[in-house]
């Protein structure tokens, strides 16, 4: 059965009510609305985040995205380009065609990368010297060197690679995947959002919002200070049974407040987040302790260095969050757009590289000594890449025609590069994937076919690549 059909089968809370015939106590009336969806396959209830089915076999279980805020350069990463030494200091040539920037500093000419290269792993892939760790994990990673998008600034290019769109009012990709699959601990969030820096992401809650979507497949975010999630733990003075019974009041009286009020969805959420936060104080002070891990684990991740410490830290925390069945994991590293390198690109992705490269490194090797990596999907990137043209004298544009993200484990093939830019990585000229591409490539690890993930809004169906996209299916091992 599809996971549309399952959606079709949806029962109205009001003749939950009906049916259950309200002799039953508030517990028990809290945990029938939390499982409000019927099951068509067993006929049995179940809440919207419960684990759906997936459309075809998909290794992937839960994702991990590594999001670079501000845009790293693939010209300076993972995607070598001989002739921009040749070609240093001249205008782009004319057979490019004007070149639109975010600056419109399009007559720069081109600047040269001060990057040392070599090939890694058994597959050959090549990274410059700012990756030294992750060049470990090389044979783990499918490199895509042919990604573009639309957004041309840090607002539109974060919201598309975010919801497929430059503009407010569609769901994350985090949501849709919480739509589509549910979570395999819904005792913890099924999408949980973590932003490292000092600065914010542009657009906020936008980026891992719902759009249309109920506001219960949202993304919770964790606490860069304190406690990771928010008011995680009771007042001494209030013993559980006693905030047991506060919360089942609440619960009725929302429930009745909320009976005349079916089509809000924030509502909802919010009567749910209130069940889901009262679970969680026994189950997340868990999950998210690091002082369970050993010494050695907190070396791998970087957590004993100060540069290292707070990625490390989000990294170590998404791969026990995976570990215990949340779907969707945002990692933002820089947030506040701190790879924006329109200056001293030296200085700015020295500093980033430095701060990301051991973590994520170390991810990768934990993932996998835990046997954890086939089915996790590791997908790394930013909104857009940066120019061949150097802005400022010793920085790079932003550019989104052409850049690199790259995946591991979740059933891809690592070792091996896929897609071409240009001789000067402007645009992407082979196996061009777009930002629908990437979506629709992510669900199909997890078993989803993006054509058949319909979400109906206004009386359209709703996809997650607006009908324009594709899954990349060279990438998946054989």
């Amino acid at each position: 059965m599809s996971i549309d059909q399952e959606r079709r089968d949806v029962v109205s809370r009001r003749e939950m009510l009906l049916k259950a015939g309200g002799g039953f106590g508030a517990l028990a009336l809290a945990g029938m609305l939390q499982n409000g969806e019927a099951n068509a396959a067993t006929s049995s209830p179940k809440s919207p985040l419960s684990a759906k089915l997936t459309h075809h076999p998909g290794k992937a279980k839960s994702v991990i995205f590594l999001f670079m805020d501000g845009g790293p350069s693939h010209l300076d990463l993972f995607d070598p380009k001989p002739a921009l030494d040749k070609l240093a200091g001249e205008p782009i040539p004319e057979s490019f065609g004007r070149v639109i920037t975010a600056m419109g500093e399009f007559d720069s000419p081109i600047m040269a990368t001060k990057r040392k290269w070599k090939q890694h792993g058994e597959g050959g892939l090549w990274m410059s010297d700012w990756l030294p760790h992750t060049a470990k994990m090389a044979d783990e990673l499918a490199v895509i060197r042919s990604c573009w998008t639309n957004g041309i600034n840090h607002s539109g290019g974060i919201c598309q690679m975010n919801t497929g769109t430059q503009f407010a009012g569609r769901p994350s990709l985090g949501s849709w995947v919480t739509y589509g699959l549910g979570t395999e601990n819904e005792n913890l969030p099924a999408f949980v959002v973590m932003q490292e820096g000092s600065g914010r992401v542009i657009n906020g809650a936008r980026n891992w919002g719902t759009g249309f979507m109920p506001a219960i497949y949202q993304g919770t975010t964790m606490q860069r200070k304190g406690a990771p999630f928010a008011d995680l733990v009771p007042p001494k003075n209030i013993a559980t049974a006693q905030q047991r019974k506060e919360l089942d009041l609440l619960s009725r009286l929302n429930r009745e407040h909320a009976e005349s009020r079916e089509d809000n969805s924030d509502l909802d959420a919010r009567i749910r987040s209130f069940e889901l936060a009262f679970k969680m104080q026994s189950h997340a002070p868990e999950a998210v302790d690091l002082s369970q891990e050993s010494a050695e684990t907190h070396k791998l991740y970087g957590i004993d260095d100060k540069k290292t410490e707070g990625y490390g830290r989000n990294l170590l925390m998404a791969r026990r969050l995976v570990e215990r069945g949340v779907r969707f994991v945002q990692c933002y590293h820089g947030a506040g757009s701190k790879w924006d390198a329109h200056s001293n690109i030296e200085g700015n992705h020295s500093k980033m590289c430095g701060g990301m490269d051991l973590p994520v490194a170390g991810l990768l090797q934990d993932l996998k000594q835990r046997g954890l990596l086939d089915q996790t999907l590791v997908v790394w990137g930013g909104e857009f890449g940066r120019t061949p043209m150097s802005e400022k004298g010793n920085g790079r544009d932003h550019n989104p025609t052409g850049f690199t993200m790259w995946m591991a484990g979740g059933g891809v093939q690592g070792g091996q590069a896929y897609g071409t830019t240009d001789d000067l990585g402007l645009h992407a000229v082979e196996d061009r994937l777009h930002v629908h591409d990437i979506h629709s490539t992510i669900l199909h690890l997890m078993g989803v076919d993006h054509k058949q993930l319909v979400y109906s809004h206004k009386g359209r169906p709703e996809r997650i690549d607006q009908n324009e996209g594709r899954a990349y299916k060279q990438i998946v091992a054989s």
